[in-house]
């Protein structure tokens, strides 16, 4: 799941990471700031075999 999140008035942030089904605990995951997020997106849309 992604989520755009701020903490403590800060530049939010995408949160990726997994959810237990009724949302009482999270999994592992990655928070990534804006800059970070279009750099992934380029790399993932480059792959051609994704």
């Amino acid at each position: 799941e992604i989520n755009i999140i701020s903490w403590n008035g800060r530049e939010p942030k995408y949160d990726i990471r997994e959810w237990a089904p009724d949302r009482a605990k999270m999994g592992k995951g990655i928070t990534i700031s804006k800059e970070e997020a279009e750099i992934l997106k380029k790399a993932l849309n480059s792959k051609e075999d994704l």
